[in-house]
């Protein structure tokens, strides 16, 4: 049973990094309402990619956390073993607000060690041997569990029937608002890595307070902008550790901020600049949303079975198996080993890359981060899909059970359904 929960920030289901995201069910109403209203209610477990044999010399272990993203999480657990966070391997990284179950590996560790781990809203579920490390990719996918509050008298059907379309032609792929920061400016901070601007960059995420900073956020941002790089690190609260470590590195290097960005996590480097890749696959995917179940010719089509990509040289030849969901089109991650699109969808996302004043030589690797590139697929299926009502002592609320791949963001299915301005409680 799941503990209970602090209450959290209200979120609008419909996701913030860009706000004019269009829906697929642009003619459907949606039912309003509110997620993440609890931590309860965002629940999400992953599916493995492979079953742990029950030997070897890495001990598996599922944890439950509540409240605090997937490397925060890590970092407490490697404290408490007396181990490098890097030598926890992990298969998805998970939001901080909700509850996620997900598994996690250590090599050369007692499994009755971790088992008897207490970090208050970091549980241990269970334990076992593999014979490798988790590694991030290790996944088939996660089962959301999801509970919408303060929708709109009679919200079943109106849900049902936007469901029953996300379920027939797909979910759109977007990129969720996770992605982007708590201020949306993750794609800012790596286009401006990506530039060469470092002082750009270490300001977007040390300085610039905006209207969602406050108390000693906004003091620190303050004092950032004033150049008291050691008043600025002292200012910024315990939980703020990399924004602290940023600033100390600023003030060691004398405000050299091509120093101090090398002091950034390198999960977090390559999040900033591969922001920008998602960014302008959201802008691709904004200008196909009505046709992200028909395919183009020139197009390269994701195949859902394994995830090989081919030239569609005759899209009403391949529409058959699109209608069948085994094959979908995909947008780009631009980076130097993506392969092109051609025709129609080709000159899309030119005029999109263009259009960001970036130019494609500009996206590349940087400081040990890889921007190789990709194929994205511009929908995914909904699997399992499930929708009913109910209600709790905290009230009334509609409740949507699913599966999508990995990648594929739970958001992008809510907003659909509810389709409400951001607004905080």
């Amino acid at each position: 049973m799941l503990r209970s929960a602090r209450r959290l920030c209200t979120m609008s289901c419909v996701p913030g990094a860009i706000p004019d995201l269009p829906y697929l069910t642009s003619d459907l109403p949606g039912v309003g309402g509110v997620i993440k209203q609890y931590d309860e209610d965002f629940l999400v477990e992953e599916i493995p990619l492979y079953e742990a044999c029950g030997e070897g010399t890495h001990t598996y272990f599922v944890v439950e956390k509540q409240g605090q993203t997937t490397l925060a999480a890590i970092r407490r657990i490697a404290q408490a073993l007396g181990r490098n966070p890097r030598d926890i391997g992990y298969a998805g990284l998970k939001d901080a607000h909700g509850v996620t179950r997900q598994w996690l590996s250590i090599e050369h560790m007692d499994p009755g060690r971790v088992a008897s781990l207490e970090l208050g809203r970091i549980r241990v579920l269970s334990t076992t041997r593999h014979g490798n490390k988790i590694k991030l990719g290790h996944l088939a996918g996660n089962r959301f569990d999801i509970r919408i509050r303060e929708a709109a008298t009679s919200p079943l059907e109106p849900a049902k029937s936007i469901l029953d379309l996300l379920t027939k032609r797909g979910v759109p792929n977007y990129f969720g608002p996770q992605r982007f920061g708590a201020r949306g400016d993750n794609a800012l901070v790596g286009r401006a890595v990506l530039l060469d601007d470092y002082d750009k960059a270490v300001a977007l995420i040390l300085g610039r307070p905006g209207p969602a900073d406050h108390g000693n956020v906004r003091k620190a941002r303050e004092l950032f902008d004033a150049g008291d790089w050691e008043g600025s690190a002292a200012a910024w609260p315990g939980a703020f550790q990399e924004q602290t470590r940023i600033c100390r590195a600023m003030a060691k290097s004398r405000g050299n901020a091509r120093t101090a960005w090398q002091a950034v996590h390198h999960t977090l480097r390559k999040l900033y600049v591969s922001a920008v890749q998602s960014d302008l696959f959201n802008r691709v995917l904004t200008r196909r949303i009505t046709g992200l179940d028909r395919l183009e010719t020139g197009d390269l089509a994701w195949k859902h079975r394994n995830g090989a990509c081919f030239r569609v040289e005759d899209a009403d030849e391949e529409q058959p198996r699109c209608d069948a969901f085994e094959i979908s089109p995909t947008g780009p991650l631009f980076g130097r080993r993506m392969t092109d699109a051609e025709g129609t969808p080709g000159q899309i996302e030119t005029a999109i890359l263009t259009e960001s004043g970036l130019e494609r030589d500009q996206i590349r690797t940087r400081d040990g981060t890889k921007l190789d590139g990709a194929r994205r697929p511009l929908r995914v299926p909904v699997v399992d899909p499930d929708i009913d009502a109910g209600k709790d002592d905290r009230g009334a609320f509609l409740r949507l059970t699913f599966t999508l791949a990995p990648g594929a963001y739970a958001t992008n299915v809510t907003r659909e359904v509810c389709k409400t301005s951001e607004r905080h409680g």
